[in-house]
């Protein structure tokens, strides 16, 4: 299948829980369009997490994939979480990647709780801090939204990590595509910030809207000028 890992958990243990994207519409992405979204079974969760007890694993940090896990509901992440603990209570912290939509179903309270129960980290698409931008890639949120969720995480005592996208404005608008999320990046407080400067698959509705004229991409030069830009611009202590 379709595997994703940001960098900053690439040496934690990822437990299959779901498969496939919830969402699926964002145009730029293919990742997982030829998957449909399903919830494995919580009998082969608990399968997998008794396999790593018996060859005598111990990781201390687990990210719960794929796609975005956290879409799932707070009373399958409490079981998910009482077998993380039951089988493999060396685990220190629980991450994910998460839409804003889905830490929006979540109350204060299941937030709190997760915290509390070490789901302590959340990987979030943020891609670009222009409303139009994202609304015309057909993100599930827009930035207002975005601002408001994450304040709920840190309330919760929950970190995130940023994915952004440069080139994601398209040509000519590289300055402005770094200045928005820098102002954002800098307001929320990411404990990480991981760059997928845009590439543009044909396969995806992107790539048709490319075709079509529709869609200019940023060149490489001005993609570089964009994220040295934001780099100067950031005041995020990573």
């Amino acid at each position: 299948g379709r595997i994703c890992r940001t960098p900053g958990e690439r040496g934690a243990f990822k437990l299959p829980v779901s498969v496939g994207c919830p969402y699926n519409a964002c145009a730029f992405c293919d990742l997982f369009k030829d998957l449909r979204y399903r919830e494995l079974p919580l009998e082969q969760i608990e399968a997998e997490l008794a396999r790593v007890h018996d060859v005598g694993g111990t990781p201390e940090r687990i990210m719960l994939g794929d796609g975005n896990a956290f879409y799932s509901s707070f009373e399958r992440l409490q079981i998910i979480i009482s077998l993380i603990e039951r089988y493999l209570p060396s685990c220190q912290l629980i991450s994910s990647d998460a839409s804003i939509p889905s830490i929006a179903s979540k109350t204060d309270e299941q937030l709190a709780w997760l915290a509390e129960h070490r789901y302590s980290l959340l990987y979030i698409g943020i891609e670009s801090g222009l409303d139009d931008v994202l609304a015309f890639m057909n993100k599930d949120h827009d930035n207002t939204e975005c601002r408001t969720q994450i304040a709920r995480l840190h309330a919760a005592g929950i970190q995130y990590g940023a994915h952004i996208m440069t080139g994601a404005a398209g040509a000519g608008r590289g300055i402005e595509n770094a200045r928005a999320p820098a102002a954002l990046l800098n307001e929320t407080q990411p404990v990480s910030v991981c760059n997928f400067s845009m590439g543009v698959s044909p396969t995806t509705t992107l790539g048709a809207w490319v075709r079509e004229g529709r869609f200019i991409p940023a060149s490489r030069e001005e993609c570089l000028e964009e994220e040295r830009c934001l780099i100067e611009l950031l005041e995020v202590p990573l």
